[in-house]
């Protein structure tokens, strides 16, 4: 099993969200997980698809999946 094929371990529906809250939720999750854990997000725009995976990986985390609306997110 590949690791866009694993079940994530937290959900986060940011939809209604603008940035830059949806990347304040993204890491309120994250940073209430365990290492290693996956969190998938719903995201809505362009401005979350550009800045949610570049946050993240600056932060440490390991993007696993990225597709418009979605993404798997490893915590670092």
């Amino acid at each position: 099993m590949s690791d866009t094929d694993a079940a994530p371990h937290k959900f986060l529906d940011i939809t209604h969200e603008t940035c830059p809250m949806t990347f304040v939720r993204a890491r309120i999750m994250l940073d209430r997980m365990n290492s290693g854990e996956v969190l998938e997000v719903l995201y809505q725009g362009e401005e979350p698809a550009r800045n949610l995976p570049q946050t993240a990986t600056e932060q440490g985390h390991q993007i696993l999946l990225h597709q418009p609306g979605r993404l798997l997110i490893r915590k670092g």
